[in-house]
């Protein structure tokens, strides 16, 4: 079936299991290092991390896909430890979470340099360590593409077909754009996530069945962002919804018959980086949304499809 890049060696395809396709350690914007409410000790954060990813394994999780890309927090030698410690794959990935939050150094740096940037990390390792990623982050904001989203798109997509990893996004806004620069760059449509199609900000159906028609798969991956969860320590962030509504969402999507284009996951953070999350851990994946998904009357070959199937055909490389 194929190899796929885990940060301690690469590992092949049908030893992934049950994988979360869309998860963090710890993210955080630029400069969260100078916010002295973000300064946990190093084997503090480790230790959380590895009750939530520990509790993830004993549902049967055993991939863990860590999206956080450069300068957001990224910490290869936190995953490794964590990796060996919990026994779970552990998927890093290269690129950004938008242009937004991209570092000066990169901002006018050409598509071809931020391609070969992406290539190195994947071909060689990341942060001078062998640890090759496995997945190319790239994302977008609310109120659309920029030129900077747009040369990051166009590196990604090249680096993709290049070495054979996928790309996911953040949001799904300017659906068509985003998988029009992929595509331009000789990247498949699917290769590519567009994610958080679930957010509550940007829900559209229409969107979603576009996408997927046109061969990309799509996240429902904020489980756990209830709005219901929320409160006066726990704000709600602009992404919670109702719990309901999500599972909603994806259960029409199934019926639909696009059971093979769908990706679910939590984005749970374990240690937010200056800024305060809802009760929120990767295992609800599997300790209760999984089980309401069944609740719904769906197969359980299906949920094997999102869990199982979806994310081993993704991230295995092609060509490998």
């Amino acid at each position: 079936m194929g190899i796929v890049n885990t940060v301690l060696g690469a590992v092949p395809a049908e030893a992934l299991g049950v994988t979360a396709m869309h998860e963090h350690i710890s993210f955080g914007q630029p400069g969260w290092e100078l916010n002295s409410r973000s300064w946990r000790p190093a084997h503090e954060v480790i230790a959380l991390a590895e009750q939530m990813i520990g509790d993830f394994h004993g549902l049967g999780g055993r991939t863990y896909v860590e999206l956080t890309g450069i300068g957001f927090g990224r910490d290869i030698s936190r995953f490794r430890v964590i990796a060996k410690s919990t026994g779970v794959n552990f998927v890093a990935c290269t690129g950004f979470w938008t242009g937004q939050g991209v570092r000066p150094f990169f901002r006018d740096k050409p598509v071809e340099y931020l391609a070969d940037l992406f290539i190195k990390e994947i071909t060689e390792g990341i942060d001078g360590t062998d640890a090759k990623a496995g997945i190319i982050k790239v994302g977008v904001q609310p109120y659309g593409l920029t030129e900077l989203d747009e040369r990051i798109y166009r590196a990604a997509g090249r680096a993709a077909a290049a070495t054979g990893v996928p790309v996911v996004t953040h949001l799904a806004v300017d659906a068509d754009r985003q998988l029009d620069l992929l595509e331009s760059e000789g990247l498949a449509p699917e290769r590519v996530i567009l994610g958080h199609i679930d957010v509550s900000y940007d829900l559209d159906r229409a969107r979603d069945i576009r996408v997927v028609t046109r061969g990309a798969y799509v996240g429902i991956d904020l489980i756990g962002y209830d709005s219901e969860k929320a409160d006066a320590e726990h704000p709600a962030p602009a992404w919670a919804r109702p719990r309901r509504g999500r599972l909603l969402q994806l259960v029409d999507l199934i019926q639909e018959g696009w059971a093979d284009r769908l990706i679910i996951s939590a984005d749970a953070n374990c240690a937010p980086l200056g800024w305060v999350s809802l009760p929120h851990s990767v295992a609800e994946l599997l300790d209760s949304f999984v089980p309401e998904v069944r609740g719904e009357g769906i197969d359980e070959d299906l949920i094997t499809q999102m869990l199982v199937r979806n994310p081993a055909a993704l991230l295995t490389m092609t060509g490998s």
